[in-house]
């Protein structure tokens, strides 16, 4: 049979083929090519994306645990897959492996008395949002494709999102969690109870880990009572340099409930998309919201648009109370990937560094894109100090492709130079994995190496994703 590196299947791989089929039901494991070409890619569009020989749709945990079981008897990789909008890579299949979706895994189930949602891999983290509402509950990790994206993929790259400036991520929420492991072994990782520190943190290992430790099938989130309206904050700049001035000014005094950047080319492209009368002319624009009770959401706001507007270069400040009219300039910040598409081929960053380095991040970035000679706009949750500096290409041109990697790669030294991250919520995937010692030194890239042998020692878990 095939190992997890091998290029071409062996003799009998039919045969190892229909064995698994007649262990699942019927019509869940294809392999006709053409249903498999939209199981090859995840958002990144990843070109070094293989061809998987099957995938395995299932319903449940035991059938997970079949098609692990079979993989492990057959030396097969595997690459967990949920709804496919990562942006690194991380589901890209792999030549001779089977993709393992969990897409029709969907179940959601609200305890209101420990509050608390079971949920299985496949859901959408919207889903939950919406289960967790009509009991007056709220799951606060919202990446921007939230209406889209999966619980499991969410806990796979250990996702973020807009409020993360005030909430945390998801990791944030999770305090328990099912996993089968690469043997096929279905393990029981904490529960309904806020607090428990027996044993290692082995729930916290396993979510970011990009499936390459365990897949998944069920997980025990935190919810917290659905906070109150919000007020709206909205900035604009002359350049990049002062709304990271200004990011860093209210982050050290207050701790608004989402703090957001756009530049000029995201705000361009939005505008393109959905106009809505943003001023384009500007270098940068920050949106920000305040949930705090009462009153106080009102005075929180007033106070972010104070510090802006002491801030040299800035334009214009607005400041609303009327959570619609907020939430207008919210959709603006979340249409931005959508909104970019239009312009090129799309080398999706994430990198991050402590909020004080901001200013020198986006000033570094553009350096950066005027060097290679590229588009970078970029977007941010810069309450936290995460952005995305999104590098536009031509696909089809090798010299445009080469100028973008090197700009990509540029980046993420930049922001390890610079004390921060490589990734804050997308994770490494296939993408990053370069640059993945850059920031963790050969002792913890060592040391992360052998974790990942000792859960998964035939490397048939996720393989080239994150290593």
């Amino acid at each position: 049979m095939s190992t997890a590196t091998s290029p071409e299947p062996a003799a009998g791989w039919d045969g190892a083929l229909a064995e698994l089929s007649a262990a699942l039901p019927d019509g869940a494991l294809l392999t006709d090519p053409a249903a498999l070409q939209s199981y090859r890619h995840d958002w990144s569009r990843d070109p070094s994306a293989g061809t998987p020989v099957a995938a395995a749709r299932v319903t449940d945990a035991a059938q997970v645990q079949t098609v692990v079981r079979w993989a492990a008897t057959h030396q097969v990789p595997i690459v967990p897959r949920g709804a496919g909008t990562g942006l690194s890579g991380g589901s890209s299949a792999v030549d001779c492996g089977i993709v393992l979706s969990l897409e029709r895994m969907t179940a959601v189930e609200i305890d209101v008395a420990t509050r608390t949602a079971i949920v299985e891999p496949g859901a959408f983290n919207v889903s939950v949002k919406q289960a967790a509402a009509d009991h007056g509950l709220w799951y606060p990790p919202d990446p921007s494709s939230y209406e889209i994206c999966s619980i499991g993929g969410n806990l796979a790259t250990n996702a973020g999102g807009l409020c993360c400036v005030k909430y945390g991520v998801t990791t944030d929420y999770v305090l328990g969690m099912d996993v089968v492991l690469a043997d096929g072994t279905l393990i029981t990782l904490g529960g309904q109870r806020i607090k428990d520190v027996a044993g290692l943190s082995l729930t916290k290992l396993f979510v970011g880990s990009e499936g390459t430790l365990g897949i998944f099938t069920r997980a025990v989130l935190r919810l917290v009572p659905m906070p109150d309206p919000v007020a709206g904050m909205v900035a604009t700049f002359d350049d990049v340099t002062a709304a990271a001035r200004a990011v860093v000014a209210i982050g050290a005094t207050l701790r608004p409930s989402m703090l957001e950047y756009m530049d000029q080319l995201s705000i361009r492209a939005v505008e393109r998309l959905r106009p809505m009368g943003l001023d384009t002319e500007c270098g940068a624009m920050l949106i920000a919201q305040s949930d705090a009770p009462g009153d106080a959401r009102r005075l929180e706001a007033e106070e972010m648009a104070r510090l802006c507007r002491d801030t040299p270069g800035v334009r214009d400040v607005f400041v609303t109370d009327d959570p619609a009219e907020a939430e207008m300039f919210t959709a603006a910040r979340r249409s931005a990937f959508h909104a970019l598409e239009p312009l090129g081929s799309i080398m999706f960053e994430d990198v991050g560094v402590p909020i004080p380095k901001l200013p020198d991040l986006v000033d570094g970035i553009a350096g950066i894109a005027a060097k290679y000679d590229v588009l970078i706009p970029v977007v941010a949750h810069a309450g936290d100090g995460n952005t995305h500096p999104n590098v536009i290409h031509d696909a089809a041109d090798p010299d445009s492709v080469a100028r973008a990697r090197a700009a990509f790669d540029e980046v993420m030294r930049l922001a390890v130079d610079l004390g921060g991250t490589i990734t804050g919520e997308h994770g490494v995937g296939r993408s990053k994995k370069g640059l993945l010692g850059d920031q963790l030194g050969d002792d913890v890239l060592a040391l992360t190496r052998r974790i990942k042998e000792t859960l998964d020692p035939q490397g048939i878990l996720n393989p080239g994703a994150i290593l």
